[in-house]
């Protein structure tokens, strides 16, 4: 693909240049919102707002029901949709040819821009494609980080997992770990196999991969349980988002062992965790910050020409740990689900 200033102007022909320090005025926020299905309607909140004219951006994620991860992600968007004069359609589905559905539902309301995760990108190809054939610019965020170069989307704002994992594995060797569980909430997810395999590319002890169906909670407090009650050496349990932290918290609880618990993302419950001593650390990859630089990335690019990385490089948001020594500090800020 020719990624010259000039290809992408006539692929996708953005806006002259406009002076963005000049573009901001007084108005009110309007935002999508989102579940599986899109809602178009205006949040309602006040912020400052670009004088540029108003356009459309669909943001299409693998979200499952009741993962808060990305609530933390939305808001960022919406954010960003706020001081851009952008109207923000979100819409998620965790099986990947629903995702490519909703993809293509954005390309058929001829939004101005689309921001889609790519955690099955083999399910997305042909669509993402087919948005680029009708001059509609995409951007990744999250997952793919792998694939979006070769895809043709703009930018990609997310986390590198493999360092994000080797990071947390060398984590681990510091605290003394030596037998580790990874539980993997998501069969088929490329960012949570690349977490897990960094994870044991750098630790020193033993790490086994526990697969759980996330959309069950109750399914994975079973599944963690049962695996603690069958391997009592187990010293760490791995967990790949909050929501499943705080339930393998409880199958430690249960089953008495002396494992400790460690994850990859944070939420407000999480911090109040890391607090009291429940989790021992996590891994922050700043979904607010992917939710609105994927959003402002698509209002820079129509309104003045600029990609974040040259479309060349990613733009990294993590990883960052969090544990008793900072905790204090980034908890205000999840209080506010920003974090």
């Amino acid at each position: 693909m020719d990624r010259s200033s000039h290809a992408r102007s006539r692929r996708y022909a953005p806006a002259v240049a406009l002076a963005a320090a000049a573009a901001l005025t007084l108005a009110g926020c309007s935002s999508g919102s989102g579940g599986k299905k899109s809602d178009e309607e205006g949040s309602g909140a006040s912020a400052g707002k670009a004088a540029t004219p108003r356009m459309t951006v669909a943001l299409v994620t693998h979200q499952a029901p009741g993962d808060t991860f990305w609530d933390i992600v939305r808001k960022g968007a919406e954010a960003a949709a706020a001081k851009d004069n952008v109207k923000l359609v979100y819409s998620a589905d965790p099986n990947a040819g629903n995702q490519a559905n909703l993809v293509q539902n954005a390309i058929d309301q001829k939004v101005d821009g689309i921001a889609v995760t790519l955690a099955k990108p083999d399910a997305l190809k042909s669509v993402v494609s087919k948005a680029r054939e009708a001059g509609i610019p995409v951007v990744g965020l999250n997952s793919g980080l792998s694939d979006w170069k070769q895809m043709g989307l703009l930018e990609f704002f997310g986390q590198d997992e493999s360092v994000a994992g080797e990071a947390f594995g060398k984590k681990l060797n510091e605290v003394g770990a030596k037998r580790a569980v990874c539980v993997v909430h998501e069969q088929g997810n490329v960012g949570l196999t690349q977490r897990c395999d960094g994870v044991k590319k750098t630790f020193e002890g033993s790490v086994e991969n526990l697969y759980v169906n996330g959309t069950d909670m109750p399914s994975v407090k079973s599944t963690v349980t049962a695996k603690l009650k069958q391997d009592t050496a187990i010293d760490h349990v791995v967990t790949l988002g909050a929501p499943f932290a705080m339930t393998a918290v409880q199958s430690v609880d249960e089953t008495g062992s002396k494992a400790k618990v460690a994850t990859f993302d944070l939420n407000k419950q999480l911090t109040g965790a890391i607090q009291k001593g429940d989790i021992e650390f996590a891994v922050d990859q700043q979904p607010y910050l992917q939710g609105y630089l994927a959003v402002d990335g698509l209002w820079l690019y129509k309104n003045n020409g600029n990609y974040s990385g040259g479309g060349e490089q990613p733009v990294l948001t993590g990883p960052a740990f969090v544990d008793k020594s900072n905790v204090e500090t980034v908890a205000g800020f999840a209080a506010k689900g920003t974090r």
